[in-house]
């Protein structure tokens, strides 16, 4: 397998994200494959924000999934790339005028409302357009799903979602049946990410049954995402067949007790889809030794990866085809003390030239990635192993790229 890497970084250069395209299809026909039901329909939506590129919404399509935007770029990006825009839900807690009118212009689904006022400025542009769209209402359900609390977005004063039964939940509702552009389809709810206890699912299911026990229409019901990926050998997310069965039998269950029925059930995965399929490699330059650390410099580090120091994220890593163990630290080039990748891990012995590949970045890596320091973002490459094929699918930028449209 480091073949692979040693191969890509030659053809490629580094740093380069690298995804394995059969990790990736795999994810995805599990997802496929255990979230059914006999009592409703079911609807998996890739929440592009993970990995937002042409070439993974291409997949996404083949699959017939739908797709999840938070933004005009994210929604532009999926109809550049021939997703139906039919089969796209727009998020967002605030959304701007532009980005309305560009979803109700390109015929977009479904909208997900998270305030009054984002949907009174949908129920003003869509009567202006005089086009009409599906409504999800993203509902603050309070849940602690016992992540990172940058990455939990349901206490009690998260900025995304309506506490229900408040009185803006009221007043949406008012306007929502009110209006003849607008079509309420059903609710919403996002918990959380790197969510590891089944238990915070079927919370959110329990407190879904209650909400839909005041609504004789059948409902569309939207879990959101946030199943756990596997970054170290600390994390231990049950398999998404486990996670998929433990969802849909419960919903089940408590369906059938309180004698109600759902429209549709579904879930928005992306992380999980992603995640481990991509890895990040790097070529190592300098290292130097301190008093109490040895540091490996790495030709990437927060520009491209922001995570570690945005959320404390752990990874891990290897060097292809090394032996041996020294406790070493990853640095990256910016100019900050916190761009650190990896903090304390046994490595074997490098030198400078040597590849090194960080496992897991295949979610927010590339869609996080900024030109901080004027650094260039990194190819994107995709690699099939059971045909033994690679496909550069995002170029590296160049410094002509780095100053278009400076004037």
């Amino acid at each position: 397998m480091d073949d692979i890497y040693i191969d890509l970084a030659k053809k490629y250069g580094t740093p380069l994200y690298a995804y394995n395209l059969n990790m990736i299809k795999t994810q995805i026909e599990n997802f496929l494959k255990y979230f059914k039901s006999d009592l409703f329909d079911t609807e998996i939506s890739y929440a592009s924000k993970a990995l937002s590129i042409k070439e993974i919404i291409k997949v996404v399509k083949s699959y017939n999934l739908s797709l999840d935007v938070v933004s005009l770029g994210e929604c532009y990006t999926a109809i550049e790339a021939g997703f139906n825009p039919k089969n796209i839900y727009f998020h967002g807690n605030n959304k701007t005028i532009e980005e309305i009118d560009y979803l109700l212009k390109n015929n977009v689904g479904c909208v997900v409302v998270d305030s009054l006022d984002d949907l009174a400025n949908i129920d003003m542009e869509a009567k202006k357009l005089k086009k009409g769209i599906n409504v999800l209402v993203r509902l603050n359900l309070g849940i602690d799903a016992h992540t990172h609390k940058y990455i939990n977005t349901s206490y009690i004063d998260s900025k995304f979602g309506i506490i229900y039964k408040c009185d803006e939940f009221y007043s949406i509702m008012d306007l929502l049946y009110k209006s003849k552009n607008l079509k309420f389809i059903g609710f919403h709810s996002h918990i959380g990410s790197q969510i590891f206890d089944l238990k915070a699912y079927e919370s959110e299911i329990d407190k879904f049954i209650d909400v839909i026990k005041d609504y004789k229409e059948k409902l569309v019901i939207n879990l959101g995402g946030g199943f756990g990926c596997r970054y170290t050998l600390e994390d231990s997310p049950a398999p998404i067949p486990v996670v998929m069965k433990n969802i849909i039998t419960y919903t089940e269950n408590k369906l059938k007790e309180n004698d109600l029925e759902i429209a549709k059930l579904m879930i928005e995965p992306g992380r999980s889809i992603v995640c481990e399929a991509g890895s990040t490699i790097y070529t190592i330059g300098n290292i130097k030794k301190t008093p109490n650390r040895l540091y490996y410099f790495v030709d990437g580090g927060m520009a491209d990866n922001i995570r570690p120091a945005l959320y404390q994220a752990k990874y891990e890593a290897f060097i292809p085809g090394a032996e041996g163990k020294e406790e070493v630290t990853i640095a990256g080039k910016c100019c900050e003390s916190g761009d650190i990748l990896i903090d304390k891990v046994k490595l074997p012995l490098a030198k400078k030239g040597d590849l090194l590949v960080v496992r897991s970045t295949g979610a927010y890596g590339y869609s996080m990635a900024s030109n901080y320091n004027k650094l260039l973002k990194p190819a994107v490459v995709f690699y099939d192993l059971e045909n033994h094929t690679d496909k550069l699918v995002v170029e590296r930028e160049t410094l002509k790229h780095l100053l278009d449209g400076e004037k």
